[in-house]
Formats: C-alpha cells, sequence, structure tokens
C-alpha cells in the first residue's frame, strides 16, 4: 500500500481549521495538496494574523494568529486546509511598534494586501466608486495556475530589429470609435491585433498593467466636469497581478488569463510584450497616506526614510521604495521573474530607474547591487532591461547608467537634440551625427542597441502637438497649467493649436513624417507614442495622467482622416525592416573595414563628401554602404539619407555609387502623396543620378542598388 504523504497532515487546529507549519519560501499564497501555504515577512512586526475572508463578504470569515513555533527568522508561515480556493480573500494584520521616528508604524487595526498577491480583488471594475467603509479595500485572492500556454513562449526577437510601440491598454480601445465589445481591456486589445500587426510594430511596452488604484489622489475636476484619476497607473497596489479593472472578465476574477490570452495571441503574431514597471514608490503616498500594504507590514524596510522618519521622495510621488535592502531586492527579482516566467513577458522598461540605483540614504550607489542582480539573473537572462535613466530628485544617468552590458535606455537626449534639429535650431548638426549613429558618444562600450530613441512618449506632446504648440496647455489638469515640462523643444509651424490654414497644416504634417523618417533612419531602437501614426491630439496637454477622455483615448475615426500619415509610417517601418543596414548591433566605425571602396558611414552637405559642420549648418547628410550591414556579415543596398531643415530649398550633390549600381528614391517629404514615400522594392529610379533638389524643412532617402 502507498505511504501516507505526512506534508498533507495538519499539525494544529483553530476554530475548526485545520493546520500546519507552513513552508517559509516562496512568499505568498501556494496553492498545496489539501490546502494553502500562507508565508509572509516582517523584520520588526511582533505578531501576525491571518484574515480570511468570503469573497466580497463584508467581515472576516476567521482570523486565525500565527503561532509562534508557525515564524522562521522573520517569517510567519502556515498551510491552512480545506480552504475553498476560488471564494477566499486572504489579508493579514501586523502588531508591532508604532514609532514613526524610528520608521515603524505598525497598526493591528489595519487589514494588509500580501506583496506577493497574484490577484487582487475589490476594484474589479474600472472607475466604480469603492465602499469606502470597507475594512479590506485591495483583497488577495489566490491564483489557479492552470492557463494552457500551447507552446507559446516568450519571442526573443533581437532588439535592434525591434520597432516599440507605446501604448496604455484601456486608451487603446476606450473611446466609442473603437467598437469594442468591452473597451478599455485587454481583451479588446486582442481585437485590435490585426491594426498592430498591419502597422508593422513588432512589440508592444505596455503603462502599467498591474494593480494600481485609479482613485489615488482623485478628485471632482471642475474644468472637465468630469473625475480625474491615477489614469496612467503609476501607484503600485500589488506588483504581481493584473489589473482587475483592465479586464473584461474582472469582475469575475479572471484577470489573469484574460491577461495570459492577450499576450498568447500578440506572440501568435510575432509582437512583443514589453511592460512598464513602477519599483521606484506605490501608491501609499507620504506620512498621510493610506495604509494598504508595504506601510503596515515593514515600513522601514520598504521605504527610504529621513534620519526622521519621513519619506524621501525621489519619485515626485510622496514615497520611495527602498530598492537597495535586501528583501526589498528580492521582491523586485521576484516579480520579474514571476511575469518573465508565468506571463512569458519580453522585455521591461523601468520607470524613473536611477532611483534603483540609490542607497537607503538617496546617494548613488557606484555598484547597484540590483541592477547587477537584474542583469544577471538566469530566468531574465534573454529579457529586454530598459531604463529610464533619470529620476526626480535630479540624478540623471543617460549615457551613465550601470548597464552590465545588458541594459537599454530611453535616450532622453536623442529626443532633445532631434526635436531641436527638427525646428530648425542652430548648431544641433554635430550632435545629431551622433544621436542617428545609435549615440557613440554616450554608449561607446555598448553599441547601438542600449539607444532607444524616440521623439515622444506618453510623457510630454503627441508627435501632432509638437508640431502644433509652442508652449504646454495643461490647465484642462486643474493646477493652473503648473504640471507638465516646461522644455519641450516643440514648434507651432507659425500658429498655435489648430487652424484652416493649409500651408501651415502642409508644414506640420511634413513636419512629422520628417520625425518618423529621421527615426527610422537612425541606429538604435525607434519607439514610437501609440496614436503618432494617425496624428493623435491631447490638445496641447503634455501631463495628461489624470485624464479619462478623450485627451488620452485614441480615436479610431483618425484612421480613416489621417490614411495619409498612417501610410506613411506603415511604409517607413517596411523600409526599415527591408534594410539590415539600418539596424546594426555595433557602431559605425566611419571607415571601410570590407573592401569595399566606402566607408560603413560617411558624411555629405551640399557637396558630397563635404558635411557642413558650422554652427549655421541645418543640413547633414548620411551614405550607409550595405556591403557593411550587421557589421559586415550581411549584404544590404546602399542608403543616402540627407535632412534639410532649412526654411530654403537646396541643392544637393549625390555621392557616386560603385559600377552598375543607381539611386532610387524611397521617401522624399518635400513632394505630396502618394510620391512622399514608396513601398519597399518598388521605389522609382532616380532620373538625375549626379544631384537632387531637396525641399525646404525635408527630408529624403534613396536606395543604391
Amino acid at each position: 500500500m502507498m505511504e501516507q504523504r505526512i506534508d498533507v497532515h495538519p499539525t494544529h487546529e483553530y476554530q475548526g481549521y485545520k493546520l500546519r507549519p507552513g513552508r517559509p519560501m516562496p512568499f505568498g499564497a501556494t496553492l498545496v495538496p489539501g490546502g494553502v501555504n500562507f508565508s509572509i515577512y516582517s523584520s520588526y512586526a511582533t505578531a501576525c494574523t491571518l484574515v480570511l475572508f468570503e469573497k466580497g463578504a463584508p467581515q472576516p470569515m476567521i482570523e486565525i494568529p500565527f503561532p509562534s513555533e508557525f515564524r522562521i527568522g522573520n517569517v510567519y508561515a502556515m498551510v491552512v486546509f480545506g480552504l475553498d480556493y476560488e471564494n477566499t480573500e486572504y489579508g493579514y494584520r501586523m502588531d508591532g511598534p508604532y514609532n514613526p521616528r524610528e520608521g515603524h508604524r505598525f497598526d493591528k487595526t489595519k487589514i494588509l494586501l500580501d506583496p506577493y498577491a497574484k490577484a487582487i480583488g475589490g476594484r474589479d471594475v474600472w472607475g466604480q466608486t469603492p465602499n469606502w467603509d470597507d475594512i479590506y479595500q485591495h483583497r488577495a485572492r489566490l491564483v489557479y495556475d492552470d492557463f494552457d500556454w500551447e507552446s507559446d513562449h516568450p519571442l526573443e526577437t533581437p532588439i535592434e530589429d525591434l520597432i516599440i510601440y507605446e501604448m496604455h491598454v484601456r486608451s487603446f480601445t476606450r473611446h466609442p470609435s473603437s467598437h469594442a465589445k468591452h473597451p478599455g481591456t485587454f481583451a479588446a486589445m486582442r481585437d485590435k491585433i490585426p491594426y498592430l500587426k498591419e502597422l508593422g510594430v513588432n512589440c508592444v511596452e505596455l503603462l502599467p498593467v498591474y494593480e494600481f488604484d485609479e482613485f489615488e489622489n482623485s478628485r471632482w475636476n471642475p474644468i472637465t466636469n468630469q473625475m480625474s484619476y491615477q489614469y496612467w497607473g503609476y501607484g503600485t497596489v500589488g506588483f504581481f497581478a493584473p489589473k482587475a479593472g483592465f479586464a473584461a472578465t474582472g469582475k469575475l476574477g479572471m484577470q489573469v488569463d484574460e491577461f495570459k490570452a492577450l499576450i498568447k495571441e500578440l506572440h501568435r503574431n510575432e509582437i512583443e510584450v514589453m511592460l512598464d514597471v513602477v519599483f521606484n514608490h506605490t501608491a501609499e503616498g507620504n506620512e498621510n497616506g493610506p495604509y494598504i500594504s508595504f506601510r503596515g507590514i515593514d515600513n522601514k524596510v520598504y521605504y527610504m526614510l529621513t534620519p526622521e522618519g519621513y519619506y524621501f521622495n525621489f519619485s515626485g510621488t510622496g514615497n520611495t521604495l527602498n530598492c537597495n535592502n535586501p528583501v526589498v531586492r528580492n521582491m523586485v527579482l521576484d516579480c520579474l521573474r514571476y511575469w518573465a516566467s508565468e506571463y512569458h513577458i519580453d522585455g521591461f522598461r523601468f520607470d524613473l530607474a536611477a532611483i534603483l540605483g540609490r542607497d537607503q540614504n538617496g546617494a548613488p550607489l557606484a555598484n547597484p547591487p540590483l541592477l547587477e542582480n537584474l542583469a544577471a539573473d538566469p530566468i531574465l537572462a534573454k529579457c529586454k532591461l530598459i531604463a529610464e535613466a533619470w529620476d526626480a530628485g535630479g540624478l540623471y544617468q543617460v549615457g551613465s547608467f550601470p548597464a552590465y552590458g545588458r541594459w537599454a535606455e530611453w535616450n532622453g537626449k536623442f529626443r532633445d537634440a532631434m526635436r531641436r534639429f527638427l525646428k530648425g535650431d542652430e548648431g544641433m548638426v554635430g550632435e545629431v551625427a551622433q544621436r542617428v549613429q545609435g549615440s557613440p558618444d554616450l554608449y561607446a562600450g555598448r553599441g547601438p542597441t542600449a539607444s532607444i530613441n524616440f521623439f515622444t512618449a506618453h510623457d510630454g506632446f503627441t508627435l501632432n502637438d509638437l508640431v502644433s504648440y509652442n508652449e504646454k496647455h495643461n490647465e484642462a489638469n486643474g493646477e493652473n497649467n503648473n504640471d507638465g515640462a516646461n522644455d519641450n523643444n516643440s514648434w507651432n509651424c507659425g500658429w498655435e493649436g489648430p487652424t484652416d490654414d493649409p500651408w501651415i497644416n502642409a508644414l506640420r504634417r511634413r513636419q512629422m513624417k520628417n520625425a518618423v523618417t529621421m527615426l527610422i533612419a537612425s541606429q538604435g531602437v525607434p519607439m514610437i507614442l501609440m496614436g503618432d501614426e494617425v496624428a493623435r491630439t491631447q490638445s496641447g496637454n503634455n501631463n495628461t495622467y489624470c485624464h479619462d477622455n478623450e485627451l488620452n483615448w485614441f480615436d479610431w475615426t483618425q484612421v480613416e482622416t489621417n490614411a495619409e500619415q498612417l501610410r506613411f509610417f506603415k511604409n517607413c517601418f517596411a523600409f526599415r525592416r527591408a534594410h539590415p543596414v539600418l539596424r546594426s548591433r555595433t557602431h559605425f566605425r566611419n571607415q571601410d573595414y570590407v573592401g569595399s571602396g566606402y566607408a560603413d558611414i560617411s558624411w555629405h552637405g551640399l557637396k558630397a563628401w563635404e558635411a557642413d559642420w558650422s554652427k549655421d549648418s541645418r543640413l547633414l547628410a548620411f551614405l550607409l554602404c550595405g556591403k557593411h550591414a550587421k557589421g559586415g556579415t550581411a549584404n544590404d543596398d546602399y542608403i543616402y539619407v540627407a535632412m534639410n531643415m532649412h526654411w530654403e530649398s537646396q541643392w544637393l550633390e549625390l555621392p557616386r555609387l560603385p559600377a552598375g549600381m543607381q539611386w532610387h528614391v524611397a521617401i522624399n517629404t518635400g513632394v505630396p502623396c502618394p510620391e512622399d514615400i514608396w513601398e519597399p522594392g518598388s521605389e522609382p529610379l532616380l532620373s538625375d543620378q549626379s544631384s537632387f533638389l531637396i525641399g525646404d524643412r525635408s527630408v529624403i532617402m534613396l536606395v543604391g542598388r
């Protein structure tokens, strides 16, 4: 006969519930034979109680104190047998000292969320006003791991081949014009995958999709006559749980499966999924914020505190997570491993990542252990890691972020230099030459793939607003236009905001085309903002963090009304995909090392082989030799790019091609649609092979074959 397993036998009983000492690892709630293993850490608590609810019930069904023998080190661990997994919610009460000066804020009257909760209930439907009298607002739930991935796995697309689409899940399908059955959800996004595929992006970077509280700092906005929310999601409640309010099935508690189904379908269409992760602060705010989880479990461990016990605020949002405490560091690692292994996530973008390199007193560390751990982690080995290499406390590390050979960065210097060049500032051509090469001045040791290049992101103007407004117009936020950045490097083309002037509108369209052409012509990894491909506007608002309305939503009617711009973007991305010479893994050497007679990159001006580097120059051209593609391992066409940001057209002398090759026109933003861009392979032959009249404020790309 079979031996009975010992670990399925209870050793203790409490008010009819059968228990036994639990396993301390892993943290969180884990299904085990016959029961659930609950494990939670607190270094300063004196006692811990497990609080169990029936789903949605106002009062607990039982509160079970952890017997002292169920504690190992600073971990409380217990198996509870016979629970109805699908109908149980759980939380904890922690007892301990209340002494803010010492960093302790224990309060056993509060029921606290497990930091490792894999699903969170209580806020199941987006924007539904919570019951503020509920004694436990955000409720940890148990998760079955029974999703059928059908042999799906992360795509592992080489990073230089990515075209990233930064987007907000709710905004993408919330507008009535999306005709989605469940607008604003993971399910609705799945229906729009054909659009993304046709556009030609192969990676979506999602603004935070795990549980956050849209009611954090919510307020009635008299200007919009609507509720202002924590809309973007940069205020984490639970790092491990997908947001129920983003799921059509959230009210059924099925958000885990719905999000996995979206990822599986994106992967099936060769589109990677990157998560924007916010390990710099939480939704608990400063001294006056709510008790949700970390503050009541182990305030002194989880947060960076001043000597007086107040919260350091390097995030600009009230608190800062203490990421170089080993316990918090392990939580971050556990979290990313969980998303990578259980959700098949392809990469992560770290919000305000410079914070992750500060010690507990806020000083930047020379060798931050968390960044090193992430870079060397075996489970994350194939995940892309992208840093927003600055924080709200003034630490700016673009080009100097500790990389360990692994980290890429949002290249803020690309954004700023290319915007200034686009609007015609003088003295920019030298820096632009660095940026289009993948910023070797910043990433000499890392290669161009360390540079995530972008003109626009969720922070700041959309591309349409970048060419339509000189100043930000954030009045709708209700902060007297004081919020949001002032250094936008934008130019309105002669009129602030919308206009009927055909000349200004044509110039704006051209400027948007110029921007995306420069983006795809640059080495590094291009990223665009959701809706830029159809000239989405935020009416000049450069900080729409609080709006659940048309300011943030993708208006699907613009797919028709701005079809010309959409066509241009599609063909730009197709062109980049067709030409490996645009996607080098290594920096150009500015020399010929394959014997083609041409350097890998050469610089040109009005005269071939003679670039004008002077302060007054607003024109720069370069030639890429296709024989050097991918470091000389691939063969490609020759590509000539000329960027004229001067207000007058200019005659260019074209560099001569090797015998038997001729120039064809791929892109010329200076002529009207449809001749502004050609599908790869159909580019018309240039009649005059020696010179080209480039229009004012125009970019051309020629293909030599």
